[in-house]
């Protein structure tokens, strides 16, 4: 017995020796010139790359490219969400970059989303603008999909507003809402799909990062200030956003579920970004643009579109364009009288 105990032992660590050959040699060696050759360009869903993390060395590689470009160092970063681009025709002197042409950047691949980096100014305040971001449902992974969050912090933002379009889920929000997003949901994490997954690279952040103060409470306070100005309060909510996978628009089941657990409005963006510009040391600021009431009904004929989704965003898009440009000039002003 004891003789066939040792021989079973013996058999088990032989069969956990990996195999070597020349012929997987040969293919492992193929694959890492495949994807060397993929990291020195932008990069596109077809990259296939769900399990890529983003490197230090990338981010600075996009940096210094953008910085031969452009001698702007901009300390405030915004994103456009679906038809919300007209934010970037509010910026002047601007210089514009396409995605394809920065190294290692993710290229958008949905209508509405123009897929270019907008530098120039906001009154006085430096900035870069994404018109047009990336989207998980695109086929790129989370962590590529915020990449172009992880170039701005290296190009000096300190602070981000993010923008997006999405569904009405309160029963109180009208089409054309602006919500300040106060929290959120993140359901691509619950199944542990998140950009921070991996190994974690301290220059980029901690490794348990705190959500509870991803919104910034003063970020907040400057903009209720600037829709009192502006004389917009009507159409002004505060709210939670939660964000799911897509493409698809949510199932009857789903919309109710979601409005059961306290959810104001529901997108496809937007919350791995606020994430990874928290986790950067940003500090953040999102808006929901409600551009249709999510369907809760099992005999309502309603459909949601992407259509309906650029229609309303053009419908709001002057007084969102204001907010946003008061909101900079509230930002440059506190920060101006904190320098003093």
């Amino acid at each position: 017995m004891d003789n066939l105990l040792l021989n079973i032992k013996s058999y088990l660590a032989k069969s956990k020796s990996p195999i070597k050959s020349k012929h997987n040699h040969h293919n492992n060696h193929q694959n890492l010139n495949h994807n060397h050759h993929q990291n020195q360009n932008s990069h596109s869903p077809e990259s296939n790359d769900d399990n890529h993390r983003i490197t230090h060395e990338e981010i600075d590689e996009s940096v210094k490219y953008l910085q031969t470009k452009v001698s702007i160092k901009p300390t405030i970063g915004i994103i456009c969400g679906s038809g919300l681009g007209g934010l970037a025709n509010l910026i002047t002197e601007p210089i514009s970059i396409e995605y394809k042409d920065i190294p290692h950047f993710p290229v958008s691949t949905v209508h509405g989303h123009a897929g270019t980096l907008v530098f120039g100014y906001l009154g006085k305040a430096p900035i870069v603008c994404m018109k047009g971001r990336i989207h998980a449902y695109e086929g790129y992974s989370l962590a590529r999909c915020t990449f172009p969050i992880r170039v701005m912090k290296g190009l000096g933002v300190e602070t981000l507003i993010a923008t997006n379009a999405a569904g009405g889920l309160n029963e109180n929000f009208n089409v054309t809402d602006i919500m300040m997003i106060k929290d959120h949901i993140f359901f691509p994490g619950f199944s542990g799909n998140n950009p921070l997954r991996g190994p974690n690279d301290d220059r980029f952040g901690i490794r348990f990062p705190a959500m509870n103060t991803c919104y910034d409470p003063k970020l907040m306070k400057l903009a209720e200030n600037a829709i009192e100005k502006l004389k917009i309060e009507k159409h002004f909510r505060k709210g939670v956003y939660v964000m799911v996978g897509g493409p698809n628009f949510e199932t009857v089941a789903e919309a109710k579920f979601l409005r059961m657990i306290g959810c104001d409005a529901v997108g496809m963006s937007t919350v791995h970004e606020t994430m990874v510009a928290h986790h950067s040391g940003m500090r953040v600021i999102a808006f929901s643009l409600i551009t249709n009431k999510i369907v809760t009904d099992y005999d309502s004929d309603d459909k949601a579109n992407h259509e309906e989704v650029l229609a309303a965003a053009k419908e709001r898009s002057n007084d969102f364009e204001n907010l946003i440009q008061e909101i900079v000039n509230n930002i440059q002003n506190d920060q101006i009288v904190a320098d003093n």
